[in-house]
């Protein structure tokens, strides 16, 4: 049995990894919602009253929880990654909090980093290059991710959501060949954007490893 179908048939599971994955990718951009109130909102538990959240944070959890289901949905297609894949993940990320279509028109700046992204002219020529060769790159699958991974969030192609979509885009490529998909904690925020600032795709792939080691053993636990 392959990872993916085991996390569709385990519901356990599935309700488990969406909800942490959710949970954290989330709280990394600064989403304040708990851990019970992710939960509460993705899976419809009355029982958990949630009071004092904007919308917006709301919206980002069902939001993210419906991009994992387009990857899954992807997957079982055996889809090759494409522009209009990584389109649409971004898409729903955004919808009913900024509806943006397509890549960026504007100039944007990351917060907290030296980088400027490229010009929103720039954009399109850049993403064609960047999934001809993720998809063209053979080289170890922990090294190509942590790569591409970098340089997906150097080029920034969307106005928002790109911390959340680059992140899907790592556990796509992890299910595709087989492997556990990693859950990247609020935690390890710090960690991860050093890894991102300093260019260090060889540290961020050890780590990717290591954490998609650590979710084989969490996955051990639900068989």
């Amino acid at each position: 049995m392959t990872i993916l179908k085991f996390i569709l048939n385990s519901e356990d599971y599935l309700r488990d990894f969406i909800t942490r994955s959710t949970y954290h990718s989330n709280a990394i951009e600064g989403n304040t919602l708990t851990f019970a109130e992710t939960y509460a909102i993705l899976y419809n538990d009355n029982s958990f009253k949630i009071q004092g959240k904007e919308p917006r944070e709301i919206y980002e959890a069902i939001n993210h929880k419906k991009a994992l289901e387009l990857i899954f949905e992807s997957l079982k297609e055996n889809k090759q990654l494409d522009e209009r894949l990584i389109k649409s993940i971004n898409e729903i990320i955004n919808k009913d909090i900024k509806d943006t279509k397509g890549y960026r028109k504007v100039q944007v700046f990351i917060r907290g980093s030296e980088h400027i992204p490229p010009e929103p002219e720039k954009i399109p020529n850049l993403m064609n290059y960047y999934i001809y060769s993720y998809n063209n790159d053979e080289q170890e699958i922990f090294e190509k991710i942590a790569r591409y991974h970098i340089e997906f969030e150097k080029i920034h192609p969307f106005e928002d959501g790109n911390g959340r979509t680059g992140r899907l885009l790592l556990n796509y490529e992890l299910l595709k060949n087989n492997l556990p998909p990693i859950v990247i904690t609020k935690e390890d925020r710090v960690k991860y954007f050093e890894y991102l600032k300093n260019n260090d795709s060889i540290g961020l792939a050890k780590w990717f490893k290591e954490l998609s080691k650590n979710e084989k053993e969490r996955i051990k636990k639900f068989k």
